[in-house]
């Protein structure tokens, strides 16, 4: 039997392209012998599983997708859009797949934010469990037009990065992502928790590069997290993953503390 609950299921044009984008940069994804990618809890359409394999198909032109989906009437019209290198089934975090294949990213997007956060360290260890050796599960929410999101890369030890990516254009303080963060450190912004003390050190960078706005949002926002890092939080990557509107961090610099 499937394993998971069926979900709202709210799905939409767009709306995944900053964590498709953090995808196809993968090096699992980009170095895979079986490049074979789950999109786990694709929703009410095909939409965002079609986008995936677009998205990825040009970093990776044999990749082949999976949308699997608990609910069988989704997956039954989502079927009728399926095309050569993308297919449906369904299925929960058991992440069901034939002849012992094992994907090498699986993509769960606005699914565990309808979970209890009790049941997140459980999801992840099933998924986990199937992925390919190296193999990435990218786990995370975005608002409803993909201009705020947020994602935990997790492997077979456990999470390893955290990321923000924001649409800078018409920012006007990076804490917006509170309301989008993953379900594991959704209810922990509060004081006295690492993701708390990060998003109030991010709000204070923003607001110091106020100057920078002169020259544009990225260039503020280049500012911000070079003002970040120059306090002592540990940011990963540079500045072509900043300019992106991204942050990244160790799991560890974000974690719950209990």
């Amino acid at each position: 039997m499937p394993i998971g609950a069926v979900t709202r299921g709210t799905t939409g044009t767009n709306r995944l392209r900053r964590v498709d984008r953090w995808i196809a940069a993968l090096p699992a994804l980009r170095r895979a012998d079986d490049p074979l990618v789950v999109d786990l809890g694709f929703g009410a359409s095909a939409t965002t599983t079609l986008e995936l394999h677009q998205r990825l198909s040009r970093v990776r032109p044999d990749v082949e997708v999976v949308g699997v989906e608990i609910d069988p009437e989704r997956v039954r019209r989502a079927s009728l859009s399926a095309r050569p290198g993308v297919s449906f089934r369904v299925g929960g975090f058991e992440v069901p797949l034939d002849a012992g294949r094992r994907p090498v990213v699986v993509r769960a997007s606005n699914v565990l934010r309808q979970y209890d956060e009790a049941d997140v360290a459980g999801a992840w260890r099933l998924v986990t469990d199937r992925l390919q050796p190296g193999g990435v599960l990218v786990e995370g929410t975005c608002d409803e037009i993909g201009r705020v999101s947020s994602w935990v890369d997790v492997g077979a030890e456990g999470p390893t990065t955290f990321t923000v990516s924001l649409r800078l254009a018409d920012l006007e303080v990076p804490s917006i992502v509170a309301e989008r963060l993953p379900k594991a450190l959704i209810h922990r912004n509060v004081p006295g928790e690492k993701v708390h003390d990060l998003l109030v050190e991010l709000d204070r960078q923003w607001a110091t590069a106020a100057g920078w706005s002169t020259f544009g949002p990225v260039q503020r926002w280049l500012a911000t997290v070079q003002g970040l890092q120059a306090v002592g939080w540990p940011v990963l990557h540079g500045r072509t993953r900043w300019r992106l509107g991204e942050l990244s961090l160790p799991w560890s610099a974000v974690a719950p503390r209990d």
